[in-house]
């Protein structure tokens, strides 16, 4: 089975089975691939000889790292928790390590960006210049951020966009294999097909349809690392303070301004957010309704003029502000 990776511990035909398992129930499970190989290396300096996961190899792996957040540590535990519930109903013995055993950090707190600093930010990316080993530059990141906050796209999303993906006439983008293999279609505001548009003439006027709708010089996509790059350039420029790694603002918090703005306009709009929550979900692809709900708790917060107007139309849904909810994605 090819996994993109090669494992060779003890474990590997236990590692391979779960893989396979996850990617045959319709699963990416590429990140968790990758963290089993991590961990398949790790069985190997640990000195295992024998197909076991035992306890003290559980526990080990479940040691926390020097600087490694606390999210991190939870995930990659998780990966291993799943391997050992997979192994046990094989009927083979692994150590399960208890649910709740890595606590979980300080709930991060989504940068909602103001009017102003919306206006601060989109004026440095439009003032970006060119460089010669990135020559398009100033023209995708002006578009790419306005799309990521105007649709409410997540950004691997907007990463993977082709040009077939894009249809300007009927102004709806369709994405394809986003979050838990999902597709959806998003429409486009008018005032950002015609931004698409004047893109395509300077980047795309020979393109062919599977090209990367943003894309870098070697014909990939766009790296996230080069978005997140350029991301704090234009924060430094538009005087808007970051709070260091895992402080925010982040890129994916335009995706929660944009549900956030969405919220607040029905509400002063006296739209029935009955009726408009399940818009939202959809608009955003959200898999259950808690995820969309989240957005509710963050507009009473910010919003207070509104917040009673809130709490009667979904008051019984709001999230309980005591840092048990998690963050919508």
């Amino acid at each position: 089975m090819m996994t993109g990776f090669t494992y060779s511990s003890p474990v590997h035909e236990f590692i391979e089975g779960v893989v396979r398992k996850k990617r045959a129930m319709g699963y990416k499970y590429d990140s968790c691939a990758r963290t089993l190989y991590k961990f398949d290396r790790f069985c190997l300096e640990y000195g295992c000889t024998e197909p076991v996961l035992s306890k003290e190899l559980v526990t080990a792996w479940s040691q926390k790292h020097p600087n490694e957040a606390q999210s991190t540590l939870r995930n990659r535990v998780g990966v291993v928790r799943q391997l050992a519930v997979y192994v046990n109903r094989l009927g083979a013995n692994a150590y399960i390590l208890p649910k709740n055993t890595i606590p979980k950090g300080p709930r991060y707190v989504p940068h909602i960006f103001s009017n102003k600093e919306l206006a601060a930010f989109f004026r440095q990316t439009d003032a970006c210049h060119v460089q010669s080993l990135a020559p398009h530059r100033h023209w995708i990141m002006p578009l790419l951020f306005r799309m990521l906050y105007g649709c409410g796209l997540r950004v691997s999303e907007a990463l993977n966009l082709r040009l077939q993906d894009v249809d300007l006439q009927s102004g709806v983008l369709t994405i394809l294999d986003g979050k838990l293999n999902k597709d959806r279609l998003v429409p486009l505001s008018a005032e950002l097909v015609a931004r698409c548009e004047a893109y395509m003439k300077r980047v795309h006027l020979f393109s062919d349809e599977i090209t990367y709708f943003f894309p870098a010089p070697n014909g990939q996509a766009v790296t996230r690392g080069n978005v997140y790059k350029n991301f704090r350039k234009f924060l430094w420029k538009a005087r808007i303070s970051h709070g260091s790694w895992g402080k925010g603002p982040r890129v994916h918090d335009f995706r929660h301004t944009f549900a956030v703005h969405c919220l607040r306009r029905w509400v002063l709009e006296g739209k029935d957010l009955a009726a408009y929550l399940p818009v939202l979900k959809t608009y955003l692809g959200h898999h259950s309704f808690r995820d969309t709900s989240q957005y509710l708790r963050l507009t009473a917060e910010l919003y207070p003029d509104i917040t009673a107007k809130v709490s009667d139309a979904f008051g019984h849904v709001i999230p309980m502000l005591d840092g048990t909810g998690h963050d919508a994605d």
